[in-house]
């Protein structure tokens, strides 16, 4: 495994090895892996002659210094489990790497309203951040394909809308969300569940599920939430923040379900102090 801790070395070390058309997949993370970061290098891996995953806990994406502090780092085990997948090239910079004194950056974005709702109004800023660090992640390494999760399905937008801006020539993949045995979205919060907590997550599942089943067999919207909402809400470690149908692009409210639309259910759930997000395409 070759781990790259300065951009330059990162860059000419793929110079060497991208001739002749090599395609290469990036999958940027902040560590703390778990099986649904491994398939999106499992999906790059099948995509491309070379993928680069990058481990970096961006600072310019947590709204509270608290998260960023608390926010676990593990990666030595994260090297491991990438050499387990087949994954050799590893980008570990430091702050100053990424964001060095000098960097003269451009850190307004236009999302054309993306970020004011679900997840922006709950986390102002925080879409700036996560533009900001994927676009300076995409400079430096200039990947052909970006490999996202689709669990965090507002951020896939979002950053569609940023490669856009930047001129595109980059193909984003996004990839289905990993679940645990019980339905429970993978996530690295999941390990700051309490016993109780952890028992009563998957329940968020599971009312996404009788939600989109409720809308397929033409149940109203405000109804179905509701009693989704309700159901999530009566276990008493979890506490929805927002559980909405939304289109998959815009990300606005649906009113009225109809089955040709791209719709998505997004909801996000206090388990105790633990905030967890989710969702669920419908048809």
């Amino acid at each position: 495994m070759f781990i790259f801790r300065r951009a330059a070395e990162l860059q000419a070390f793929l110079q060497r090895r991208r001739t002749h058309g090599r395609s290469l997949g990036f999958v940027p993370t902040m560590g703390a892996l778990h099986s649904g970061h491994l398939s999106l290098i499992e999906q790059s891996q099948k995509e491309n002659e070379l993928t680069v995953a990058s481990i970096f806990v961006n600072p310019t994406q947590f709204n509270e210094a608290e998260d960023l502090n608390t926010y676990p780092r593990t990666p030595g085990r994260d090297c491991e489990l990438l050499a387990q997948v087949g994954c050799g090239l590893v980008f570990l910079p430091t702050v100053e790497e990424v964001y060095p004194p000098d960097l003269e950056q451009d850190l307004s974005f236009d999302f054309d309203g993306l970020d004011e709702r679900l997840e922006g109004a709950h986390r102002p800023g925080h879409f700036n951040g996560v533009a900001q660090v994927v676009t300076r992640l995409l400079e430096l390494v200039q990947p052909d394909r970006l490999y996202l999760g689709q669990k965090d399905a507002q951020q896939v937008a979002i950053l569609r809308k940023t490669v856009e801006q930047l001129g595109g020539g980059i193909e984003i993949v996004a990839v289905p969300t990993v679940r645990d045995s019980d339905g429970l979205a993978l996530s690295s919060r999941n390990a700051r569940l309490s016993e109780q907590a952890r028992k009563d997550a998957p329940n968020i599942y599971q009312a996404l599920l009788r939600t989109s089943a409720g809308l397929l067999d033409g149940g109203q919207v405000d109804t179905l939430l509701a009693s989704a909402i309700a159901d999530i809400n009566a276990f008493t470690t979890l506490n929805v923040e927002y559980l909405e149908l939304v289109d998959a692009k815009q990300m606005k409210p649906i009113e009225e379900f109809h089955d040709a639309q791209q719709a998505i259910l997004v909801a996000a759930v206090w388990a105790e102090d633990v905030r967890l997000i989710d969702n669920l395409p419908v048809g």
